[in-house]
């Protein structure tokens, strides 16, 4: 999983670096596993933009990811996918009666190693099991927050949180913004860390290279008229003399917005600032 610089033979790949895809082992999708990817351009069922520079973008197709793990029966790994709507990689496993599925591979697996989802499986990187039978210290991902709802935790790429202590009924799991946070000890949780390491290190090196991943431009408040933003606007380059604001007037930095507090902050033992 390491980085490729490419030649500098334009401007643009001079801070180019893309990964080298050496995990890789299939380049094709499983046809049974693929869905529609409608765009939404950043609006809402009304058409109204609710998501600012959202767009264009290379058309792609949803890779069903078996984010629940639900089976019990011991799998084979049959490939390492590319997966273009997230940043790790994604295996494709296979059971004994013949069924595929996608899961989101961690860091190390390999084409031909075995996962399981059991309570009874072995500790070790790929297995899936509920927390309260996963040692203390051990470094975990796809954790769930409900019992049975699906891994909705440290999914991306490189991310992990790590069991830090053990209680009757929930566990203490330091996340990736290291916030300790406790969770039910029936939810479930993959061990190991999410693959493709080195995702953070890719430095996108051109613009349009943000427009194939659905990005557009972001322009500044203070290169704005006052007409268009309240930082717009002055003689000169100047950024006001207030605080950094939303296009209407909402504080853009650093600004709470959490409402049902008393909802889970009973579950956080230590805030991630």
């Amino acid at each position: 999983m390491a980085l490729r610089k490419l030649k500098p033979t334009t401007p643009a790949t001079r801070y180019y670096s893309i990964s080298s895809f050496d995990e890789i082992t299939k380049s094709v999708p499983e046809k049974s596993l693929l869905a529609p990817l409608k765009k939404s351009g950043g609006r809402n069922n009304l058409g109204r933009v609710t998501s600012r520079h959202r767009g264009g973008g290379h058309k792609r197709r949803y890779r069903i990811i078996d984010f629940k793990r639900n089976t019990g029966e011991e799998a084979n790994v049959i490939a390492i996918e590319y997966d273009p709507n997230r940043t790790a990689r994604i295996a494709l496993i296979q059971y004994a009666d013949g069924k595929k599925a996608y899961i989101v591979s961690p860091d190390g697996v390999k084409v031909g190693d075995t996962v399981q989802s059991s309570n009874e499986a072995e500790i070790k990187t790929g297995n899936t099991m509920q927390i309260a039978f996963i040692p203390a210290g051990t470094f975990i991902h796809n954790i769930e927050l409900k019992p049975g709802k699906g891994a909705q935790i440290a999914r991306s790429a490189g991310t992990s949180g790590q069991i830090v202590a053990k209680e009757e009924h929930y566990c203490q799991v330091k996340l990736p913004s290291g916030e300790v946070r406790k969770i039910r000890s029936e939810c479930k949780a993959t061990i190991g860390i999410v693959s493709n390491t080195d995702h953070e290190n890719i430095s996108i090196g051109k613009a349009g290279r943000s427009r194939w991943m659905g990005i557009r431009p972001h322009v500044r408040g203070v290169a704005m008229n006052p007409v268009d933003h309240p930082m717009g606007g002055g003689e000169g380059k100047t950024s006001g003399g207030g605080h950094p604001v939303s296009p209407w007037g909402l504080p853009a930095k650093g600004y709470k917005t959490r409402t049902k507090k008393n909802l889970s902050d009973k579950y956080i033992v230590k805030k991630r600032k």
